[in-house]
């Protein structure tokens, strides 16, 4: 960790926000050193119960549930809570923050961040957005874990103005937590995201809705025949292996995704209309038993995901272009 980091603020003990913790510490706790990490980590939250399970797992070393209180000693303050609570936040803070902090924060939308708390912070800080593209469908603070960052990308994403410095400083923090990074202006970020993460839930929190209403309608119409019969215990138990691995993500947290959406609807809407002309086009090959047509999709997707797997493995993004660390 740099040493220009000496207090770190980290306002959110969710899945993030506790497993930047664990990797904080995992950097600083070298081999046969039982020492707690030379710098201090103050975490913030709302909710007492997450704070509670941080202190008890000493995650930290100062805790607070007024984010005003954790963040005027900060080199560091990193956003780790739902996009849609950062204009409350910033509000919060702005009149705490001391001179030359970085203000950063892992949302997984950009321009909304830019619109909504840029604005709020005072001139002598320097806000240097990122979004480690890293999680599970798991939330709270026991579901953070140290390697979480490990060969993942996180996405820089500074403002035209910023120091190059402190870029530096913040790229290497990411750096030294395991991570890859990548540097690129919020809204291309904000495009391949709405594309790679934000389309993949939403579809998956529909599939998993969907099925659920269907299940519940086949039940009502076979009720006369109790051999036909189907209620919501039939697709829990028959789940198949492709049901449960797509649908996976439909139990991330729910607020996280709500704000998600709302502060990335144009990206997310353009996808949509590109995506249900996709789904009309399956739809009339079925109809019209077009096999050569499935088949022809089929093949070319299954090679575009073997492509994707095969990139994941060698270690690239799909976002190369404007690389710069």
């Amino acid at each position: 960790m740099s040493a220009g980091f000496k207090n770190i603020a980290i306002i959110g003990c969710g899945l993030i926000g506790s497993s930047i913790c664990h990797a904080i510490k995992r950097y600083y706790l070298q081999p046969n050193n039982q020492q707690l990490p030379t710098a201090r980590l103050h975490i913030i939250d709302h909710n007492p119960e997450y704070l509670r399970i941080a202190q008890e797992a000493n995650l930290g070393d100062e805790y607070y549930a007024n984010p005003a209180d954790g963040v005027p000693q900060a080199d560091l303050i990193i956003l780790a809570s739902p996009v849609g609570s950062y204009q409350a936040i910033g509000k919060q803070i702005a009149p705490y923050i001391k001179a030359d902090c970085i203000v950063s924060d892992v949302g997984s939308t950009k321009t909304s961040v830019f619109k909504d708390l840029a604005p709020l912070l005072p001139e002598h800080c320097h806000f240097i957005p990122a979004h480690p593209v890293a999680g599970t469908e798991n939330s709270g603070p026991t579901a953070g874990f140290a390697s979480l960052f490990d060969n993942r990308y996180v996405i820089i994403t500074p403002p035209a103005q910023h120091s190059p410095e402190k870029l530096h400083l913040l790229t290497c923090f990411w750096q030294n937590l395991g991570a890859h990074t990548e540097i690129m202006s919020a809204e291309r970020h904000d495009k391949i995201l709405a594309i790679t993460s934000h389309l993949p839930h939403l579809i998956a929190y529909t599939i998993v809705g969907t099925t659920e209403k269907l299940g519940h309608d086949l039940h009502q119409q076979a009720q006369t025949n109790a051999q036909d019969s189907i209620d919501s215990r039939d697709i829990t138990r028959f789940a198949a292996g492709g049901f449960r691995d797509f649908t996976r993500i439909a139990a991330s947290d729910p607020i996280m995704w709500r704000d998600v959406f709302l502060n990335n609807q144009e990206a997310v809407l353009e996808l949509l209309e590109k995506f249900q002309n996709d789904l009309d086009y399956l739809t009339n090959a079925i109809k019209q038993k077009d096999g050569a047509s499935l088949q022809e999709w089929f093949t070319k997707t299954r090679a575009i995901r073997r492509d994707i797997i095969a990139e994941k493995q060698a270690g690239h993004f799909i976002a190369t272009e404007e690389k710069k660390d």
